[in-house]
Order: structure tokens, then C-alpha cells, then sequence
């Protein structure tokens, strides 16, 4: 007498198990296991049904193009990962301190985080370190990172960035160059324009300028220009900075050029058409993705960047009219 084969050696039964497998694609939330322990299945279930939630905190101002590149970038990494992401931002410290808290009242799983003022984040940070919540940094805090107690840090050293610019200046035969601030005390800023100042020949002044006011940064920009005819480079630190400057080099009747730190879409049209110089990208969007994904790598696997001692650079990269073309085509699908 013949013994039938077992069930997993049955074409027949391989067939049916394909036809489950096909049917179950087709439904939501439907796991399939085969040859697996009550436990194992459970165990997958869970893994399926758990979602990770990671808060991503920012200085960033309401509007700030820069920002949204940030967020779609960390938007990105949360669709891949299956990561439920809440974005927050707050220009003021003190706000963007008490979004942290938030975020740990709210026992999140990760955060990721700007240190632009380093000290009024301190005890936030370090609340949310108590509560056994990882967290990164993004963009703003190179110096700090490790101090607060960050596992991982990613985002440009503004000042290897502003020796960067400084030499680019030389190369231009600028002779002297004014660095428009427009947030006084943010370290990611002041490193810049110092980082220019230590490479540049020539004479580096500083302007401070209420970045939250278009018009007053225009006022300011113009009357400096028209007061000192001798500057031939305005530097600015954001791209919507550099359209203005742009604008208040012609009220002016100056003869400077534009050059800026950071990338619009506008900013990429500027730099085709020589309106602007260069621009110096930190790639936002690239920060927002390795934050994310930086969290759940940490979570899902124990992973850490840099190995919780070096920071991860997401730039500079030089924009010039050599260049701008492929810029101009990752800029307009929003990535860059």
C-alpha cells in the first residue's frame, strides 16, 4: 500500500496555498503563515499591527519653504517605514521646548529635533532622555548634539559650509562681503558668517535683520547698500533672503552680486539666470528622511549613524549655473 505524501510535498496543497497568498495581497491587515507556531503567528501579528510614532520638532518659521522640504523629506521615510509622523514647529525657543514636552506627554516613540538654541531646548531634551524616548538632531545643534545627549545628529557643519563660501569669494576676487544674519543667536546662522569670515580674504561685516519682516529686511539691506558703496557681495542664509537682497541691491543701485546659503524653487530660477551667484544646498529634504528613518532603524534593528560620535553630513553642495539644470529638475518634484 502507497502512503500518500505529506501536505507540504502536495502540488496540489502548494497550488492552494499560492491561491491563499494571491487572495490575501487583496485584503487589508491579512497575514498569512505557513508551518508556523501559534506564538510565531502571534508574535507576527503584532509586528504588523505595531506602528511607530515620531514626533519631528522644528524651529522653523510658518511659510518657510525650506521647512516643507524638511517635512516631505520626513514624510517620505514615515510612508517607507509605516511610521505615524506628526510635525510641530515653533520659531520662538520656548514654544518649541514645550513641543517637545508635548511629544513626550503624548509617549511617543522617537523624536527628532533642531537645537538652533541650544540651551532652551536643554530641559526639554532632556525630559523627553528621562522618559527613555530616543531622540536626534536635525539641521541646527552640530556642536550640541552630543551634550544634550542626541544618539545621532544629521545636517551640514555650518561652519565647514561658511569656510566653504568664504573661499568661493576669494575665487570670485570679492573684496568685501556683507553676511545678513536673520535670526540673531542661532548658532546654525552665527557659524555661518563666522565659518565666511575665516577663509574670505577680504572684509566680512555682519548685518542683523528681523527675518520674520520681508519688508524691514528689505529697509535694512537697501540703506546698508546705499550707505557703504564699497560692498560688491551680499551673503545671505536663506533663500527667500537672497530674492530680497536680490530686490534691495537695484533699490540701491549697488553693484554687489548675490550669493546664499540654502535652495527654493524660486532661488534655482535665480541661479539659471544669474540673478544670484551660487547657492550653497544642506539638502533639507535629505535631513527630514534620515531622521525618520534614523528612528526606526534604531528601534527596529539598534542601528546608530555615525556610531553616536560623528554627525552625518547632508551637505554643502555648491549650486551653480553648471549645475542648476538637474537642480531645477529635482526642485520641481519638491525634493530639492
Amino acid at each position: 500500500m502507497n502512503t500518500p505524501p505529506p501536505p507540504h510535498a502536495s502540488p496540489g496543497f502548494a497550488r492552494l496555498v499560492a491561491l491563499a497568498a494571491a487572495a490575501c495581497l487583496l485584503m487589508t491587515g491579512c497575514s498569512l503563515s505557513v508551518g508556523s507556531s501559534g506564538s510565531d503567528a502571534d508574535a507576527a501579528g503584532k509586528a504588523d499591527t505595531s506602528r511607530m510614532k515620531v514626533a519631528l520638532v522644528t524651529h522653523g518659521g510658518r511659510g518657510d519653504a525650506f521647512w516643507d522640504l524638511v517635512r516631505r523629506g520626513a514624510e517620505a521615510a514615515a510612508a517607507k517605514d509605516g511610521v505615524d509622523l506628526t510635525y510641530a514647529n515653533d520659531s520662538d525657543p520656548a514654544g518649541q521646548a514645550e513641543l517637545v514636552r508635548d511629544a513626550v506627554r503624548d509617549k511617543v516613540d522617537g523624536i527628532a529635533v533642531t537645537l538652533a538654541k541650544p540651551e532652551a531646548m536643554r530641559a526639554a531634551v532632556s525630559g523627553a532622555r528621562t522618559a527613555g524616548i530616543p531622540v536626534v538632531g536635525i539641521n541646527s545643534g552640530i556642536d550640541a548634539w552630543q551634550a544634550a545627549g542626541l544618539l545621532e545628529y544629521f545636517g551640514q557643519d555650518e561652519s565647514v559650509a561658511g569656510r566653504a563660501v568664504g573661499d568661493k569669494l576669494d575665487d570670485l576676487k570679492v573684496g568685501h562681503a556683507l553676511c545678513v544674519i536673520h535670526e540673531r543667536g542661532n548658532v546654525a546662522l552665527e557659524a555661518r558668517c563666522a565659518g565666511v569670515k575665516k577663509t574670505f580674504s577680504g572684509q566680512t561685516e555682519m548685518l542683523y535683520v528681523e527675518g520674520t519682516d520681508t519688508d524691514a529686511v528689505n529697509t535694512a539691506l537697501t540703506a546698508k547698500l546705499r550707505q557703504d558703496t564699497s560692498i560688491d557681495e551680499v551673503v545671505t542664509l536663506g533663500a527667500q533672503f537672497a530674492l530680497t537682497a536680490v530686490a534691495s541691491v537695484k533699490e540701491a543701485g549697488s553693484k554687489a552680486h548675490v550669493a546664499t546659503f540654502d535652495l527654493n524653487k524660486d532661488l534655482v530660477k535665480a541661479v539659471r539666470d544669474g540673478t544670484v551667484q551660487f547657492a550653497v544646498d544642506q539638502q533639507p529634504y535629505l535631513q527630514g528622511y534620515l531622521a525618520v528613518d534614523a528612528l526606526w532603524l534604531y528601534r527596529t534593528n539598534g542601528n546608530i549613524s555615525g556610531g553616536g560620535v560623528a554627525p552625518v553630513l547632508t551637505g554643502p553642495a555648491f549650486v551653480t549655473r553648471t549645475n542648476v539644470a538637474t537642480v531645477a529638475k529635482l526642485a520641481a518634484a519638491g525634493t530639492r
